[in-house]
């Protein structure tokens, strides 16, 4: 088992980063391989799952242990695969989707690609419970994103709202993908807002 690289970032696609240690370029697919960008001809250090089947071996790389850790339990969900699994993590940090999991947030895990009901319960019921250790607060309660009555924020609600609008933009799927994660971060007070940091987001990384 591969369970951290450290060596040159070579190169960045869409898909993955390459990592050249020791002579050996390794092709890594990450979640948001740009995420990697101020590192690209430097010596980074990336964690790594090596995903290994009958008919295919991967690498899945990660910024974060955490990250890491989660995509594994990920594979261990009915229905979840290494593709669902890397759309949930470009999609939402670890500490928001554990609080969705611990407040049962079906309506939230549908949004990932691939994930029906059905798949949010299985989520539901086999990691419920088994996470908590990364939510960020002291008392291990699902408030992140969450209301005092355990509804879900406007702050989120905002963000998603903000997404769409900038869809009808002309922005597309893949780049609000990316977007979600640094906007989930912005401690904003309503949707035009988001829009505006958003737009200067998508100005600053084009």
């Amino acid at each position: 088992m591969i369970s951290y690289l450290r060596g040159k970032l070579t190169d960045i696609d869409d898909d993955s980063v390459i990592i050249e240690a020791y002579g050996v370029g390794y092709d890594v697919i990450c979640a948001n391989p740009f995420a990697f960008q101020e590192f690209e001809q430097k010596e980074v250090k990336i964690y790594t799952y090596h995903y290994v089947r009958e008919d295919i071996q991967s690498l899945y790389g990660f910024k974060k242990s955490e990250d890491k850790a989660l995509f594994s339990k990920l594979l261990n969900v009915s229905g979840i695969g290494p593709k669902g699994a890397l759309a949930i993590l470009a999609s939402v940090s670890v500490p928001e989707f554990v609080a969705a999991v611990e407040q049962e947030d079906e309506k939230f895990l549908t949004r990932f690609p691939g994930v029906g009901k059905k798949t949010a319960r299985q989520m539901i019921l086999d990691l419920k419970g088994k996470l908590v250790a990364w939510l960020p607060d002291k008392e291990n309660e699902a408030s992140l994103f969450y209301e005092e009555d355990g509804s879900p924020s406007a702050r989120r609600e905002a963000v998603e709202e903000a997404l769409e609008a900038m869809k009808a933009l002309g922005y597309s799927d893949k780049e609000l993908k990316s977007l979600r994660p640094a906007l989930a971060k912005e401690k904003l007070d309503n949707v035009d807002d988001f829009v505006r940091k958003g737009l200067q987001l998508m100005m600053k990384n084009g």
